[in-house]
């Protein structure tokens, strides 16, 4: 948890984004870490867990985290959350929390609000279209013997 609060003021003092950082663990060992990237990188998806498990999959060499840990700085984001979910991380420590992000200017409440909306009612619309079409790659996509499943 230090490193991932170190990574947290090294990143901030850098300019390189926010003042977050994380690193992934797997038995005892640092497979990845990272601090947010979002301003250096013009990448809105450059927040540290998400780098972090970025650069932790390349050292495996694989998209599956079974049996990681995530060390975060700061509790997770909506999206990062995903991350961790779709990484199979098995769990996930934090040193300040949500509310503490959003006195920093860093509010994701917002964003908690929107997932709770109707698609249509949201702030960035969700409009169907194509739907047919949409459903055929699925189909191909089951049908197809050579795929790798995750």
């Amino acid at each position: 948890m230090l490193r991932a609060i170190e990574l947290a003021r090294l990143g901030m003092e850098a300019n390189d984004g926010g003042p977050f950082g994380s690193v992934v663990v797997r038995d005892g060992e640092m497979i990845g870490e990272g601090n947010n990237e979002v301003t250096s990188t013009n990448d809105p998806t450059a927040h540290a867990e998400v780098v972090a498990i970025r650069r932790a999959c390349k050292h495996l060499g694989t998209f599956d985290l079974s049996g990681c840990i995530i060390y975060a700085s700061c509790e997770p984001c909506p999206m990062c959350l995903a991350a961790i979910y779709w990484s199979r991380a098995e769990r996930i420590y934090i040193a300040a929390d949500r509310h503490d992000a959003a006195r920093a200017g860093f509010d994701d409440a917002y964003i908690y609000d929107e997932l709770s909306s109707p698609p249509d009612k949201r702030n960035v619309p969700l409009e169907q279209r194509l739907r047919d079409s949409g459903i055929a790659v699925f189909d191909e996509w089951i049908a197809k013997p050579d795929k790798v499943e995750y």
